[in-house]
C-alpha cells in the first residue's frame, strides 16, 4: 500500500502538475555554503527549512521533484503509522487493517498543498516531529526524574530545529502529566522567543517557514497534528478495530480522487503553467495550450502573444485568440512575483534590457517571505552580461556556482565574461545586445507603441518590436495610428501579415476607397466584402462567427 501510495503521488505531480514544482523552485536560491546554513539555523525551525529548501532545489527537474515528494509522502505514511498505532500491543495484528487510516491526514496535507504558498518546510517539520516521537518512545529514560529532565532539554532543542511543530511532539509525550507540562513549556518558549527574535509573535506561533506569507497558515495545516493525535487516541481506546482495510481503502481512494483536485484552483494553476512555459521558452507549447483552451486572463493572453511574436506569428494569428486590448501585449505592473516576472520576460525579448533588469529586481523583492530567487539571479546575470557590467555579472554567476542545477550554466556563462567576441557571437546575448537601446529614457508602460517604435527604428531586424508596434494600435482599435505605423514598417522591411492586410482593407473601406494594388490579397478583400454585407444586414447575425479570427470582427463586434 505504501508503494502504491507513493506511485500515485509521483504520477500526480509529474503528469498533472509538473509546472507547480518549477514554480516552487523559483522562489528560493539554495546555496552550498556556510553562511547560508548559518542564516537558516539562526531562526526557529531552521533545520526543517534548510532540509526543505535542499529538497525543493530538485524541483528544477520535475521528474526528480515528483520523486522527492513521492518518497517523502511514503516516509510520512510509514512514520505516521508507527506514531498512531501504538499503545495496544495485544491488538497489533490489526495494524495493517487500520494503517490505511493514516492516508486520510496525508490526503488532507496533499489537498492543502494545492495552495501554492504552502512550503515544504511544514512537511519536513511534520516528519521530524513524528521521528522525534518515535525516538522518544524508544529511548526515553525509564527513571521519572531523568524523563522530566530529558523533556526539559529536548523541547527547546526541537523548537529551534522544527519550529512550533514541537507542540505536536509535546502532545504525544507520556504519561499525561508530562504531556501537559511539555505543552505549557513549549508555548512558554515560543512566547519568550518573541522577546528576543526579530519576528512577530504570530509568525513564531505559525512557523517562520511553513507558509510563504509570513503571518498566516491554512486552518487545515493547524489542525493536522490534532487529527493525527485523534486517530492515535481512538486507536488506544479500541474504537478503530471494527474498520476493514478493504472498505477503508476504497473510501480513502474515493475521498482522495474527489477532494485533492478541488484543492488545486484551475485558473490559478493555468497561469502558473503559462509562466513555466515562458520560463523554459516553450513557445510552441504555449500556442498548443492556447489552442486547446482560449486564454482570457491578462497574464495568459500576454504569454500567448509573446509566444506568437517569438515564432513570428503574431501578425497572422493574434485574432485567432481572445484579446484584451494592448494590455494583452504588456500587462499592467503589479507588485507580485508571477506577473512582474512575465512582464520582465517580454521586455527582455524586446531588447529593453535595463527595464527587464528592473522588473527582475521588483519580482525578487515581491517574494513574500523575503527569499532570493534562482530564476531572478540568473536573469540579473544575463542582463548585466548583455550590458557589459561584467563585475556585477560575475558576482551573480559566482552565486549560482554554489547551486546544483545552475552550476554548469554559470560556469559556461562565466567564460563569456569580458569576451566581447564570444558575447556578440552568442545567439541570444549577441542579438539582444544589438537590439538594446544605447541610452536610457523614461517611458510609460502604456506607451508600448512608442517603445517598440524606438526599438524598431534602432534595429530593423527586431521583428518582435515590429509585431508589437503594429499590433498595439490594432488591439486599441486605433486604425489611424495603425496606418501611420504600418507605413514606417513596410518602408523598411517586407512585413505584411494577414492582420495588417485586414486592417489596411478596413481603413480604405472606411474612406470608401480601394487599397493600392498588391498590398491586400484578393482573398482578404473578398472576405471583407462578405463580412460587410452580413454586418450591414444584421449586426448580430450568427454568420458573423465565421469571421471571429479577423480584424473586422474584433473592431466591429468585439470578442
Amino acid at each position: 500500500m505504501t508503494i502504491l501510495f507513493g506511485v500515485a503521488v509521483f504520477l500526480f505531480w509529474r503528469l498533472a502538475y509538473p509546472f507547480a514544482l518549477a514554480y516552487q523552485e523559483q522562489f528560493q536560491l539554495f546555496l552550498f555554503d556556510g553562511d547560508y546554513f548559518c542564516e537558516r539555523m539562526a531562526e526557529p525551525g531552521g533545520l526543517a527549512r534548510y532540509i526543505a529548501e535542499f529538497l525543493v532545489q530538485f524541483y528544477n527537474n520535475v521528474t526528480f521533484g515528483a520523486l522527492v515528494l513521492a518518497l517523502l509522502f511514503m516516509l510520512l505514511l510509514v512514520t505516521m503509522g508507527k506514531v498512531v498505532f501504538v499503545g495496544r500491543p495485544e491488538r497489533q495484528e490489526r495494524f495493517t487493517d487500520t494503517f490505511v487510516l493514516c492516508m486520510i491526514p496525508l490526503l488532507l496535507l496533499w489537498y492543502t498543498m494545492g495552495d501554492e504558498s504552502v512550503l515544504l518546510t511544514y512537511v519536513i517539520a511534520l516528519e521530524l516531529a513524528m521521528a522525534a516521537i518515535i525516538l522518544w518512545r524508544r529511548f526515553a529514560p525509564k527513571n521519572t526524574i531523568l524523563r522530566w529532565v530529558t523533556m526539559l532539554m529536548m523541547i527547546p532543542l526541537l523548537y529551534w530545529l522544527i519550529g512550533p511543530m514541537v507542540l505536536m511532539v509535546a502532545l504525544f509525550l507520556s504519561p499525561w502529566p508530562l504531556a501537559v507540562v511539555a505543552l505549557i513549556y513549549a508555548v512558554a518558549l515560543i512566547l519568550a522567543s518573541a522577546w528576543v527574535l526579530p519576528y512577530p509573535l504570530t509568525r513564531l506561533m505559525l512557523g517562520v517557514g511553513y507558509y510563504r506569507f509570513p503571518e498566516s497558515l491554512p486552518y487545515a495545516l493547524m489542525g493536522l497534528p490534532l487529527l493525527i493525535f485523534l486517530f492515535h487516541w481512538l486507536y488506544r481506546k479500541g474504537y478503530l478495530y471494527w474498520l476493514k482495510s478493504g472498505l477503508l481503502l476504497v473510501g480513502v481512494c474515493i475521498l482522495g480522487g474527489l477532494a485533492i483536485p478541488m484543492g488545486f484552483d484551475e485558473r490559478k494553476y493555468e497561469l502558473i503553467e503559462y509562466d513555466y512555459l515562458v520560463r523554459v521558452n516553450d513557445w510552441q507549447g504555449i500556442i498548443a495550450k492556447a489552442e486547446q483552451k482560449t486564454p482570457d486572463l491578462p497574464m495568459s493572453v500576454s504569454a500567448t502573444n509573446l509566444a506568437l511574436a517569438m515564432t513570428n506569428q503574431l501578425g497572422d494569428r493574434a485574432f485567432d485568440f481572445y484579446q484584451r486590448g494592448s494590455q494583452g501585449l504588456l500587462p499592467k505592473f503589479e507588485r507580485n512575483f508571477a506577473t512582474t516576472q512575465l512582464t520582465g520576460e517580454i521586455y527582455f525579448h524586446l531588447g529593453l534590457i535595463n527595464t527587464a533588469q528592473r522588473f527582475a529586481f521588483e519580482a525578487m523583492e515581491a517574494i513574500p517571505n523575503y527569499n532570493k530567487s534562482a530564476r531572478v539571479v540568473k536573469r540579473l546575470a544575463e542582463t548585466n552580461l548583455i550590458n557589459g557590467q561584467y563585475k556585477v555579472a560575475r558576482k551573480y554567476l559566482q552565486m549560482l556556482e554554489k547551486t546544483i542545477f545552475y552550476r554548469r550554466w554559470a560556469q559556461r556563462t562565466l567564460a563569456l565574461v569580458g569576451d566581447e567576441k564570444a558575447i556578440h557571437a552568442h545567439p541570444l546575448y549577441g542579438t539582444l545586445r544589438q537590439y538594446r537601446l544605447q541610452e536610457d529614457f523614461l517611458f510609460s508602460d502604456r506607451e508600448l507603441d512608442k517603445i517598440c517604435g524606438q526599438l524598431f527604428i534602432h534595429n530593423h531586424q527586431n521583428q518582435m518590436a515590429a509585431q508589437y508596434l503594429l499590433m498595439a494600435p490594432l488591439l486599441d482599435r486605433d486604425i489611424p495610428r495603425f496606418m501611420q505605423y504600418v507605413k514606417v514598417v513596410q518602408n523598411r522591411i517586407n512585413y505584411n501579415p494577414r492582420s495588417c492586410q485586414e486592417a489596411i482593407a478596413f481603413a480604405f473601406m472606411q474612406q470608401r476607397q480601394q487599397p493600392p494594388q498588391g498590398i491586400v490579397s484578393q482573398f482578404v478583400l473578398q472576405q471583407m466584402n462578405e463580412f460587410g454585407q452580413i454586418y450591414s444586414r444584421d449586426k448580430s447575425a450568427a454568420e458573423l462567427n465565421q469571421f471571429r479570427n479577423t480584424v473586422w470582427y474584433y473592431l466591429m463586434v468585439g470578442k
